[in-house]
């Protein structure tokens, strides 16, 4: 393995070892606190354009399969941090389509993303926490400290980029497929509802747990006219997951503007967002973010404390929206807003992941919320 440099554009300097692609590689800096669950961030939407840190000091002792990715196609993060790479995975399930065992680093060099390990990640993590997210650059050639600054310094950041038409789907597709074995069913119902899926970077998982409540699942472009999707009739619409800032999602928001009032909508984190922008309301971006499967929520309606899975930089203003909505969870760590059901509309959202790819299973419930909302037997 050779060596490979990691500099943040506060000009901190992390020294450590490369593994999976060689190159170099930009993006904005943040840390997960997930145990497990590598692949399936690797894999998720959201993160385009970021850099991931795990907080867990041992990765890769399970490897990768061809049945955990949270989407299709190349890796969506742009680079992968880590303390220790344990290329030596144990775990039976670690095998690509030919049955041949499948490495984490081997998965990363197929992909060619950059990673790097060796490093302080609890320094970094206490960096990040305390001072915010900020763009980073790995490189595995370019050792020129000021080299690299400069590089990470020119670079436009990713709040002004549109990310979600890198990730969202080209075309309109069906989806069918329900959660491996292992997974809990929430229930499939005899006659399916039929519900749009704006694709803006949207988790296999959440389509699955979709499948899995009894809906009939069409996918569509993130830029989808909202007037197609009322032509044909769907019962309800679900604003999916993705990355980057919402307000440079114009037409997301413009389209969700025309749906309102018009058919029950979920949204769910970015939809969320983008959801709280189309009822006139604003987003906040967070210090650090939200990144990881162990975060606690208290659902206001029920008192109950859901431990959730959380990827996200910015958050609703619930208070901007006026009284349009009411607060429906709260998280635990910092107060932020984690949901909102609208008082009058069939409308509701949340910030966390609740399809839990990876985390817990505590709000699985909300996939059943959804079709009882638009009238099915949840």
């Amino acid at each position: 393995m050779n060596k490979a440099l990691m500099v943040l554009a506060d000009g901190t300097v992390f020294e450590g070892t490369g593994f999976g692609a060689e190159g170099e590689v930009i993006g904005e800096v943040v840390f997960n606190t997930s145990m497990t669950g590598y692949q399936e961030i690797l894999t998720d939407p959201s993160y385009k354009g970021q850099i991931v840190t795990m907080t867990c000091p041992q990765i890769g002792n399970y490897g990768v399969n061809d049945e955990d990715a949270e989407s299709s196609g190349r890796l969506k993060a742009e680079g992968f941090v880590v303390k220790e790479y344990l290329d030596f995975p144990s775990n039976w399930r670690a095998a690509d389509s030919s049955g041949r065992c499948r490495s984490l680093g081997n998965y990363l060099k197929e992909n060619k993303i950059v990673g790097i390990e060796g490093i302080d990640t609890r320094a970094l993590t206490a960096h990040l926490r305390n001072n915010g997210s900020q763009m980073g650059i790995i490189s595995t050639f370019d050792f020129s400290v000021e080299s690299l600054l400069h590089k990470v310094r020119s670079h436009p950041g990713i709040a002004e980029l549109d990310l979600v038409e890198e990730v969202s789907a080209a075309q309109t597709f069906s989806w069918n497929k329900g959660c491996a074995p292992w997974c809990r069913s929430v229930g499939k119902e005899d006659k399916p509802l039929n519900v749009a899926v704006y694709d803006f970077g949207v988790k296999h998982n959440i389509l699955r747990k979709l499948a899995e409540a009894g809906f009939a699942v069409t996918v569509v472009p993130a830029a989808t006219p909202a007037e197609e999707l009322l032509e044909k009739n769907f019962d309800g619409v679900l604003l999916s997951n993705g990355p980057g800032n919402p307000e440079t999602v114009t037409y997301a928001i413009e389209n969700t503007k025309k749906l309102l009032g018009k058919i029950p909508i979920f949204g769910i984190c970015l939809g969320h967002q983008i959801l709280g922008l189309a009822m006139g309301g604003e987003t906040y971006k967070l210090k650090f973010g939200h990144h990881g499967g162990n975060h606690p929520v208290m659902n206001l309606e029920t008192g109950r404390v859901e431990i959730t899975a959380q990827n996200h930089n910015y958050c609703v203003d619930v208070k901007s929206l006026g009284g349009q909505v009411r607060l429906t969870h709260r998280n635990l760590y910092d107060g932020t807003e984690e949901g909102m059901q609208h008082v009058e509309l069939p409308v509701f959202s949340v910030q966390h992941h609740p399809e839990a790819g990876p985390g817990p299973n505590d709000s699985n419930y909300i996939f059943d919320k959804f079709r009882a909302m638009i009238g099915g037997k949840a």
